[in-house]
């Protein structure tokens, strides 16, 4: 049971890579967060990284000149069960020591309504690269923009869980991403 709260760990990666688009601003760390979602036996699972960088460059005004990277320590996912997150670094989950950073770069970021977008991608976790899309609203209040997010991964497609963890009946496939991120600096929505 210990082993299968892993796979909400990839999630959290793939949140992480995930994450929103605005312009050469600074993410405000103490109120963003980088969380994910499994399902073990059919029962969720929640997890976040604790460690975790962002580069943005986002002008509203022009979102398809926008770039967005992300860089996740991926022996930071916690699950707040101390055996759990002893875990989760070694090899049949995020292999810390071979892959010790899970990364997203942006390709492309289209407006598809007011304070909508849509992030286009590659996110790579434990060598593996896919293409993902992650919707994007944001929001602002005063001189902070937060955006959010959620996308779902597989975590198969990374190799999240080999081995006897990549049987799907006892630890789900999927894996919601969420993300929550506070920034300055982005203009006028």
């Amino acid at each position: 049971m210990t082993r299968s709260l892993f796979v909400p760990a990839l999630l959290a990666s793939s949140l992480l890579a995930a994450a929103p688009a605005f312009a050469q601003q600074k993410v405000v760390p103490a109120q963003s967060e980088i969380s994910f979602t499994s399902h073990q036996m059919g029962v969720p699972v929640d997890g976040k990284f604790r460690t975790w960088d962002a580069q943005i460059s986002f002008d509203p005004k022009k979102p398809e000149a926008g770039k967005v990277s992300f860089s996740i320590d991926t022996g930071s996912a916690t699950f707040g069960v101390p055996e759990t997150d002893a875990e989760v670094p070694k090899a049949p989950w995020f292999n810390a020591a071979k892959f010790p950073k899970a990364t997203f770069q942006s390709t492309a970021i289209k407006a598809t309504g007011k304070g909508q977008y849509a992030v286009s991608g590659q996110l790579t976790v434990k060598g593996a690269s896919q293409a993902v899309v992650v919707p994007v609203t944001l929001k602002q209040t005063g001189a902070t923009t937060v955006a959010t997010g959620t996308f779902a991964i597989k975590r198969l497609d990374f190799k999240i869980g080999e081995g006897e963890w990549a049987d799907t009946s006892t630890v789900a496939n999927n894996v919601e991403v969420h993300f929550k991120l506070a920034v300055t600096g982005v203009g006028a929505l």
